[in-house]
């Protein structure tokens, strides 16, 4: 096997390697991902409508 196709295999089995890897922690870190519930919003009072010209 000539050195050239040896190194192109080996860039490519790392590679290989590492989307493997990255694919295994995206799964993981998706599946035990908590979603953060929204806080809850304080309604404030209702005030009295009041129009424009109103005194």
């Amino acid at each position: 096997m000539s050195l050239t196709m040896t190194i192109v295999m080996l860039i490519s089995g790392w590679l290989a390697v590492a989307a493997a890897m990255l694919w295994g922690v995206l799964r993981i870190a998706r599946r035990h991902h908590h979603p953060v519930q929204p806080a809850k919003r304080v309604q404030p009072e209702k005030t009295t409508r009041r129009h424009a010209t109103a005194h």
